[in-house]
């Protein structure tokens, strides 16, 4: 591929210029002409990649969820007023800001406009478009309805973006107060204990254990700072690193699972989550094997992802798609096997997933509003408890010596 720099005009006389990447001159000519303009002047820029700003900015950009939502609902509303589809194309990528999804999306026009389909173009930059993405728009080529596709996997995922965003939001109060509280703790190890632990000294004062243990934490952090931020920074890696194991990973799933109130939603945000990539693959003609082995990759937790694959397995050996979620209840609630298998019994498997995705997606929208109130008292009981050890540590040698002194 070639980089190239041109001037041309638009069908209505307007002057613009613009840079593109083509195999040769004749394939941006050809594109300008298809889009009803006029290519005035063109030039090949030579330089050397790695010194290239444009470079290093498609290495480093990433297209964010929301602006592949906006990709597919825009390419779909152009797509159903009438556009072919290399001019849809060509027009998302002048217009988007994103450097990355503007080189995507050039590259995705040239395979188009050189006769590839648009799914096969797209399965080129997998670190873009999800299997789900291009399993719908390959099953809106082949059964003619690409626009209604491009619609489905627009609300499909926002459906979930939304219900990530849910999910971060409920998270931002608990993880401000702990970062709170870290941050007090630290400074007082740093600035309050030290003074206190000097007039125990000086007054030779008998200290329990409890005092000991938070004089001999100050002294760390207030002597070897630099060492003992390496060595939490160690320990958050040695953490980080066994959580990516598939041993690690394992476990922390099973301990998330068993959380009072945080098992419970990760249970119906999983069942919202596969009934979501079901429905939109099933509902836009993917086959059903297919449709399985895709929301099985979605699917983080590794205990559903299993569930999902051994229902893949039993549907290739004839066997009804909710007998495996009827079975797995204590992961996927019984809810979800029940709807399945209405649906199967009425022809209507891809409306009722619809349905059980949006009665999870309202529930978890339900209790992560709550999920502040839910939260505080645990963390109350924890600030609690820590201020409580603190004080009883420190204040017990200052009752003892004034005991003495009377």
């Amino acid at each position: 591929m070639a980089h190239f720099s041109y001037n041309a005009t638009k069908s209505n006389g307007e002057a613009y210029t613009g840079t593109a990447e083509a195999t040769d001159r004749f394939e941006i000519y050809q594109t300008i002409r298809r889009e009803g303009g006029h290519l005035l002047t063109i030039k090949e820029e030579r330089q050397n990649q790695y010194l290239s700003l444009t470079y290093w900015n498609l290495k480093v950009a990433h297209v964010g969820e929301y602006e592949r939502i906006l990709f597919a609902r825009n390419l779909g509303a152009m797509l159903s007023a009438g556009l072919a589809l290399t001019r849809a194309l060509s027009v998302i990528e002048r217009q988007s800001k994103n450097a990355k999804l503007t080189y995507v999306v050039s590259q995705v026009g040239t395979d188009v406009r050189h006769g590839d389909n648009l799914n096969t173009a797209l399965s080129k930059f997998p670190d873009v478009f999800s299997n789900v993405f291009i399993a719908m728009v390959k099953a809106g080529e082949e059964g003619g309805d690409l626009t209604g596709s491009l619609s489905t996997v627009a609300d499909q995922m926002e459906r979930m973006y939304d219900l990530k965003k849910k999910i971060r939001g409920a998270l931002i109060y608990p993880s401000v107060i702990l970062v709170a509280m870290v941050g007090i703790a630290f400074l007082m190890m740093t600035e309050v204990v030290p003074t206190l632990a000097s007039t125990f000294t000086e007054m030779k004062a008998t200290l329990p254990t409890s005092t000991r243990f938070v004089i001999a934490i100050s002294t760390i952090l207030k002597d070897y700072t630099i060492f003992a931020l390496a060595g939490m920074a160690a320990a958050a890696g040695a953490i980080y690193g066994l959580l990516r194991t598939k041993q690690g990973k394992r476990a922390f799933e099973f301990f998330i699972l068993h959380i009072p109130v945080i098992g419970g939603l990760v249970r119906e945000v999983n069942a919202a989550r596969t009934a979501r990539t079901l429905a939109s693959l099933l509902s836009s003609g993917v086959d059903v094997m297919t449709s399985l082995t895709i929301a099985a990759e979605i699917v983080q937790n590794t205990y559903f992802r299993e569930v999902i694959s051994a229902a893949r397995d039993a549907v290739g050996q004839g066997e009804a798609l909710s007998v495996v979620f009827i079975k797995n209840e204590t992961l996927y609630p019984p809810f979800v096997g029940e709807m399945m298998a209405v649906g199967e019994e009425t022809g209507t498997t891809a409306d009722m997933l619809k349905r059980l995705a949006v009665y999870y997606e309202m529930e978890v929208d339900r209790k992560t509003k709550d999920m502040s109130t839910i939260i505080e008292p645990f963390l109350m009981l924890l600030i609690g408890g820590g201020v409580g050890f603190f004080a009883v540590s420190m204040i017990t040698p200052i009752y003892q010596m004034s005991s003495n002194i009377n």
